[in-house]
């Protein structure tokens, strides 16, 4: 009589499911790539988005909430997203119908008395989403604030005030050259200069490091500071329909998780001599998305006539810069010396994006790109400041990030981005 155990119908001693062929175990979890309802995969997958398509075709088109209209009507909602002044004979308004509802300019007042003006796409109504251009030919005084007011045509005013208005430059070859060389010596030689400290760097000990790695976070953390108090001035010039707090939110998070991904991506396939180089690319990068926002603003200046404003941010810039070198070059203070290819690849990436960000401002200047930028930048500052963490606590215990050092070497860096930010604010 044997004594092996009575056959199970597929199901052996521990409860698991066997196959019928090999006998094989089969985990109850696993997913069965059967066909549902006979259908292909793929056809089963678009499914709930082409029901989707459907009610949301309906919502626009079918009005099902007809039936609970009072009678009364949404506000109109235009903003004046900036003014560009080509000659003073001439006032250009660019403005935006952020509303659900078709607006109608009828009038435009300068100072208080009503004045001629065109639109761009040859009529005066702006559909909602619309962008459009109101050229008003009006001689203004430079220097003197002009009040501006749109009246729709259900009686509605929108209001616009340009202070202290001065000719804007336009974009011609001799700008763009100019705002070149505006850019080479705000971004790339105070970045390269302050790299010039890594030899300085590679003979200190692993305490002073760790200071001045913890000075770069001191540094990213008021640049962060920073681009959220720009945020917010850029933020009341655009226009309401781009929903600029999601835009700025969506800026934010796609900066950090794309570097962060591209980090760990990384980070599997390099050594501990190689994962301090790429820590020196990701500080540089983040500094140069930063950066990229301060052309945008140096280019907007000069672009609006402001040219004593970009001569301010220029000086303002290039001592503010400085302090930046240092932190690309921090990571790179132990282990082998990085190549002159290297060095000259991190200084163009932590300062020449002033350059593309200055020829952005100056051609295409909007309220809702330098807000993009900033979020960009933000995030990018956001990751790498705990990659530099990380760094440290790779290099000793977690206890290092809160030493009286390390406290006074960050509060350091944020005083000193402080201070010499102080000159741009003048």
């Amino acid at each position: 009589m044997s004594d092996d155990p009575p056959p199970t119908d597929g199901v052996d001693t521990d409860g698991r499911h066997t196959d019928d062929t090999d006998g094989r175990h089969t985990d109850d979890t696993m997913v069965t790539r059967e066909q549902p309802f006979g259908l292909p995969r793929w056809v089963v997958a678009i499914v709930p988005l082409l029901l989707l398509a459907v009610v949301l075709a309906y919502l626009f088109f079918g009005s099902p909430f007809a039936a609970l209209a009072t009678g009364g009507s949404a506000l109109p909602d235009v903003t004046v997203s900036y003014t560009t002044l080509p000659n003073e004979e001439t006032v250009l308004l660019h403005v935006t119908n952020n509303g659900p509802r078709t607006v109608t300019v009828e009038q435009v007042l300068v100072d208080d008395a009503y004045w001629s003006f065109q639109m761009s796409g040859g009529d005066r109504t702006l559909q909602p989403l619309e962008s459009a251009t109101i050229e008003i030919p009006y001689h203004w005084t430079p220097g003197w604030d002009l009040h501006t007011t749109l009246v729709l045509s259900d009686g509605a005013t929108i209001h616009h005030t340009i202070i202290a208005p001065s000719t804007s430059p336009g974009v011609t070859g001799e700008i763009i050259g100019t705002l070149a060389v505006v850019g080479l010596f705000v971004g790339v030689i105070p970045v390269v200069l302050g790299m010039l400290w890594l030899p300085y760097l590679r003979t200190v000990s692993d305490r002073a490091l760790h200071a001045v790695l913890v000075f770069a976070v001191g540094v990213l953390a008021f640049l962060g500071f920073d681009a959220l108090v720009d945020v917010g001035e850029f933020m009341e010039s655009v226009p309401g329909a781009y929903e600029g707090p999601f835009l700025f939110a969506l800026g934010v998070a796609g900066s950090l998780l794309v570097i962060q991904g591209f980090n760990e991506w990384q980070r599997s396939r390099t050594d501990g001599e190689t994962s301090r180089l790429r820590t020196a690319y990701l500080v540089a990068v983040s500094i140069g998305l930063h950066n990229l926002a301060e052309g945008l603003a140096i280019g907007t200046a000069f672009a609006l006539g402001r040219v004593e404003l970009g001569a301010f941010l220029v000086v303002g810039f290039l001592v503010h810069n400085v302090t930046e070198g240092p932190a690309i070059v921090g990571p790179l203070a132990r282990g082998r010396r990085p190549g002159l290819k290297h060095f000259a690849t991190l200084g163009l990436i932590g300062g020449a994006p002033v350059i593309l960000g200055a020829w952005i401002g100056s051609y295409a200047f909007s309220p809702t790109l330098g807000v993009f930028f900033l979020a960009i930048g933000l995030g990018a500052i956001l990751q790498v400041v705990w990659e530099l963490a990380d760094l440290i606590r790779g290099d000793d215990a977690l206890a290092s990030l809160g030493t009286p050092v390390n406290a006074v070497a960050f509060l350091i860096g944020a005083t000193f981005m402080y201070v010499t930010g102080l000159f741009i604010a003048l």
